[in-house]
């Protein structure tokens, strides 16, 4: 594993057995969001590289574990490290545009949505099925998409 993959890795189960994010500063909460999705991202990589792009072998053990973590990521309460103090134009490293307080319910919708997808994907990845992995793995990147393009500065 690389050393920023098990860095993410250990600040995401920091982040995560923290009692309540109203206890972290803005910039823990920045941190841990952006190391979650670093996480998430690189096991994206993973499925991409073998699922999809075929630069790798499949290997169907791995896809599982990969789409574990993604689930994973979805599924942590990642919203608790959101506050309103955290974006780009109260706080610094971050480029979460205010729309994301502006908008609650889509900003609900795109979270829910994004959790949908990424435990379907841990469903088909435990299939071995590298055709339907491949199909979800891009069901799961247009709601990483519809996040970025309603709730991400460029």
């Amino acid at each position: 594993m690389k050393k920023t993959g098990l860095i993410s890795a250990t600040v995401l189960a920091v982040s995560f057995a923290m009692p309540s994010a109203a206890q972290m500063s803005v910039e823990d909460q920045i941190e841990a969001r952006q190391a979650a999705y670093q996480f998430m991202s690189w096991n994206m990589g993973k499925i991409k590289a073998q699922a999809v792009d075929g630069d790798v072998a499949f290997n169907a053990e791995q896809m599982k574990a990969a789409a574990n973590a993604i689930a994973a990521v979805a599924n942590s309460g990642m919203g608790a490290l959101y506050s309103p103090e955290s974006t780009l134009d109260k706080a610094e490293n971050t480029r979460l545009k205010p729309d994301f307080f502006q908008q609650p319910e889509k900003a609900r919708e795109v979270g829910m949505n994004f959790g949908r997808e990424a435990n379907k994907l841990q469903e088909v990845a435990a299939t071995g099925d590298k055709a339907a992995l491949a199909r979800q793995f891009a069901a799961v990147g247009e709601t990483c998409k519809a996040c970025h393009d309603n709730f991400r500065a460029k």
